[in-house]
């Protein structure tokens, strides 16, 4: 982060999350003698892909399919096209983030600038996309964008759309003291 503070490199915090028709509704409130429902099911709406700086600059894909490791690769070489300087991306050890395939491409990415850095198991807190999820998923998302597939998935490009304007994490240096 210090060299990411100079200037010298730039650091993005990597993830995916996956939303379907169960809301994320912690309470509610409702008139005394009316029921008020919301319907809950499983469907899967979309799986997201993220990357976010501490800045506040937020990169996205979608896609209705499980994220897989050819998914991340096609979005990490996007990165890496884009790189103007040496750019640290912090993932987590899940399966298709340490993949075989995903460890044969780092020498070419290394060579674009982009360069992996894995967290240690069972250290969500460190990495910084973990909290825009849980935002999204338990504050930002009302019980209405439930109603439809197409109503969340609204919602959720809205908020993306959004991101760092109407939405946006506040995150303090000390955070990662």
């Amino acid at each position: 982060m210090k060299l990411e503070d100079n200037g010298m490199i730039d650091l993005m915090f990597a993830d995916e999350t996956g939303f379907n028709m169960v809301p994320y509704i912690p309470y509610g409130w409702q008139p005394i003698g009316e029921q008020v429902t919301i319907r809950s099911a499983k469907d899967r709406v979309c799986n997201l892909l993220g990357f976010l700086t501490r800045k506040g600059s937020l990169k996205v894909w979608a896609t209705p399919h499980n994220i897989n490791s050819d998914f991340v690769i096609e979005c990490l070489d996007e990165i890496a096209d884009q790189t103007e300087r040496p750019t640290v991306v912090v993932l987590d050890n899940a399966p298709w983030h340490a993949s075989a395939k995903v460890k044969n491409k780092e020498k070419e990415w290394n060579e674009k600038n982009l360069y992996l850095f894995f967290l240690p198991t069972y250290s969500p807190h460190l990495n910084l996309i973990e909290t825009l999820w849980r935002k999204i998923k338990y504050r930002w998302l009302k019980a209405e964008d439930y109603l439809s597939a197409k109503k969340l998935k609204e919602a959720l490009y809205y908020i993306i759309s959004n991101y760092d304007h109407e939405f946006s994490i506040n995150i303090s240096k000390n955070f990662f003291a």
